[in-house]
C-alpha cells in the first residue's frame, strides 16, 4: 500500500501548478493527454507518443469507471499506468 500512496502523492504539473496525482480530475487528465498528443511529432518528440497514449488510457479509465479523481481508480490500474505516465519514473527512480 505504501507504493500506492507514493503514486497518489506524486506531484504532476497541470494547469500551471503542481498537484498530487491522486487529486487530478478527468478534466486535468484529458487536458494533459491533449497537451502531450499535440507535442508528439517525429524525431526526438516521437518519444512523447507512448506517454501521451498512457494519459489517454487514464482518461478512458476515469470515464469508464465514472471516477471523479485519479485516486478513485483501482490500485492495479494505477500501478500499471503510473510508470507509463511518468508519474513515477519507469525504472522507479530518476536517481542512479
Amino acid at each position: 500500500m505504501t507504493e500506492l500512496n507514493e503514486i497518489l502523492a506524486a506531484t504532476v504539473y497541470v494547469d500551471g501548478e503542481y498537484r498530487p496525482f491522486g487529486e487530478l480530475t478527468l478534466e486535468h487528465v484529458r487536458g494533459r493527454a491533449d497537451e502531450l498528443r499535440a507535442a508528439t511529432g517525429w524525431g526526438p518528440t516521437a518519444r512523447v507518443a507512448p506517454v501521451a497514449l498512457a494519459w489517454r488510457e487514464l482518461t478512458m479509465a476515469l470515464e469508464q469507471r465514472g471516477a471523479a479523481t485519479v485516486g478513485e481508480l483501482d490500485p492495479e490500474t494505477l500501478a500499471e499506468l503510473a510508470p507509463r505516465l511518468w508519474v513515477v519514473p519507469p525504472g522507479g527512480s530518476l536517481l542512479p
